[in-house]
């Protein structure tokens, strides 16, 4: 009976210790956890702090945004949004709204129309001088905006495209957005090659291989061009500004500033709430493509 002792109290022994290691392993996992999960909320408060703080600046009246450091409202209520949707200087709200869907559409169509085609070109195509071209479709991404646009001005201007839109929309049906046919000829690249060797064989061109075989596996790329695309072109402030003159064609980034004088009255918080009212088309369009951005992987559609 000693004997079964002096062998069961080692035996208790390395259990109780066992169990010791594992609460305190425990404990430290559970404090990491807990300092991780402060901390990204920390970070998290900092990030979202300046969207809510415009959320909440949409509800004050103009005086309280500037003269009132406090985060919730007193005051006001849905007048500032009464006061964006009615429009500013004569024109609709909606009108603004129209222009930019506009080009927001048309950007949208004209890069994925023609920066397909374009990867496509140079992913697949063999042709004399294709990586000399290459390199200077790469070398255009280095180029800042601001250095092209005394010259594209003054293109478009001898061309009488000054106050329309076209200046805005012909270069995304041209494939100039460098970016864009980057990421697609990455994706073609990674596209196995005995998909366009079979459709050869059977007689198949390039219109046929591009459209029929490509395409419909190039559709995470090309949603998340769309989506990048769309919000560009939504948010874009300095085109706009530069080629319309016409208000009546401004966009929802010129028609908030309308809304700023510094020669008389501002009302901010009509700025505020359409602020919020042009973030909407931009949240709705991402939440409506969101799983095929997340979801779609570049052999999704080899599966079979």
């Amino acid at each position: 009976m000693s004997q079964t002792l002096e062998h069961a109290d080692p035996l208790a022994e390395r259990r109780a210790r066992s169990t010791r290691l594992r609460k305190r392993a425990k404990t430290r996992r559970t404090g990491g956890s807990v300092l991780f999960h402060a901390f990204a909320l920390a970070v998290l408060v900092v990030i979202l702090y300046p969207a809510v703080w415009m959320l909440m600046s949409s509800f004050k009246p103009g005086n309280e945004i500037i003269g009132s450091v406090s985060l919730l409202p007193t005051g006001g209520g849905l007048q500032n949004y009464a006061t964006a949707l009615e429009g500013i200087g004569g024109i609709s709200f909606w009108t603004f709204v129209l222009n930019s869907l506009i080009l927001a559409a048309g950007s949208v169509v004209g890069i994925l129309l023609s920066c397909s085609l374009a990867a496509y070109a140079f992913a697949r195509v063999r042709f004399r001088g294709r990586n000399l071209f290459f390199v200077c479709m790469i070398a255009t991404m280095l180029l800042p905006f601001h250095v092209v646009i005394i010259p594209q001005y003054i293109v478009f201007n001898e061309l009488g495209m000054i106050n329309t839109y076209w200046p805005l929309l012909l270069g995304k049906f041209l494939a100039t957005e460098s970016f864009f046919v980057f990421l697609m000829i990455q994706f073609i690249r990674g596209l196995p090659r005995e998909l366009d060797e079979a459709a050869v064989i059977d007689g198949a061109g390039h219109p046929r291989i591009f459209f029929s075989i490509i395409l419909p596996l190039m559709k995470p790329a090309l949603v998340t061009s769309a989506i990048f695309a769309f919000i560009w072109s939504w948010n874009d402030f300095f085109g706009p500004l530069l080629y319309l003159k016409e208000p009546g064609m401004y966009t929802m980034p010129l028609a908030l500033r309308l809304y700023v004088d510094q020669t008389s009255t501002s009302d901010y918080g009509a700025q505020m709430a359409m602020a919020i009212l042009a973030l909407l088309p931009v949240l709705l369009f991402f939440f409506a493509f969101q799983r095929q951005l997340v979801g779609g992987v570049a052999t999704q559609g080899l599966k079979g």
